[in-house]
């Protein structure tokens, strides 16, 4: 069985900005420290919900660093270095091993897309260059482009793809992935409101936004369906639900960002060309929110 980076739910981190649009790494370290006293299972930095796409370079690697600093070895780190552009993703993967991460969140291509065959030789480009664990990111609703089962069952013959984070919502291809991959490949779960699902599957955890503003919540529902405690985890899940389904009322991560900012954080924007919530979705989400959490 291969290396297994972390179970349980790990945050899809929000990277929280000044008004000026830099990033604010005073509230960075605020977050993390949240994050970790509040039992996260691990940090994803850099992924959707972390802006990776409007990040400069320099930006994306100092955000890395800095959270690896930060953190600490407490728990793992894992950084999202995918994109497009394979030898890119290759130079950031490298980059973010130096800087110390535990593992590596690499998205299918996006916008020029490419076949099953040019997944399987990208990513293992990707895999075979950097040499440290890899998970593969499966969300065709952003990136246009689906890993079908079959194509998992080559890719988890890299014995540095080590896992997955599925969030393409078709479980009965869930479920054929898995018999196809067996131990070769972790599964994580990428739609917060599957975790139980996917988990009673065989899944090893979530790599959460509600995480942002429920760590300990969305751990201790994660813990309990792990550890099959089905029932625990079901009411835990239909408690949360609603919020769950309230941070994706607008493209993720402008509702998760304006619920940390209610919280008392101060996460700031989105960049463009993700814009602000209207009023109406903010006193929407403002009341889900309240039912868990005080605001500020």
């Amino acid at each position: 069985m291969k290396e297994v980076i972390f179970t349980g739910a790990g945050v899809a981190l929000v990277t929280p900005f000044h008004p000026d649009g830099t990033v604010n790494y005073d509230e960075l370290e605020r977050l993390i420290e949240f994050q970790i006293e509040n039992g996260t299972d691990a940090i994803v930095t850099c992924g959707t919900t972390g802006e990776a796409a409007t990040l400069s370079g320099e930006e994306h690697t100092k955000v890395i660093d800095f959270t690896v600093k930060k953190v600490r070895g407490r728990i793992p780190v894992i950084a999202g270095t995918g994109s497009n552009d394979t030898q890119f993703a290759v130079e950031l993967s490298k980059e973010a091993k130096a800087l110390g991460v535990d593992g590596l969140l690499l998205v299918t291509p996006y916008y020029n897309k490419t076949s099953q065959r040019g997944l399987i030789a990208s990513f293992n480009h990707i895999a075979n260059s950097v040499k440290m664990p890899c998970i593969l990111y499966n969300v065709p609703s952003r990136t246009g482009v689906n890993i079908l089962p079959e194509t998992y069952g080559e890719l988890a013959k890299n014995p540095y793809i080590v896992a997955t984070k599925e969030a393409n919502y078709d479980i009965s291809a869930l479920a054929k992935t898995m018999h196809y991959c067996g131990d070769n490949l972790t599964v994580y779960c990428g739609e917060d409101v599957q975790t139980l699902a996917i988990v009673a599957m065989g899944g090893k955890g979530v790599i959460s936004v509600l995480s942002n503003v429920l760590p300990r919540e969305m751990h201790e529902l994660t813990a309990a369906a792990l550890e099959n405690r089905m029932d625990d985890a079901r009411v835990r899940t239909l408690q949360y639900v609603e919020l769950m389904n309230a941070l994706f009322m607008d493209v993720n991560p402008i509702p998760v960002k304006a619920a940390l900012n209610m919280m008392g954080f101060n996460c700031g924007h989105c960049r463009l060309p993700l814009t602000d919530m209207s009023e109406a979705q903010l006193e929407s989400l403002r009341a889900v929110l309240s039912k868990h959490v005080k605001l500020a």
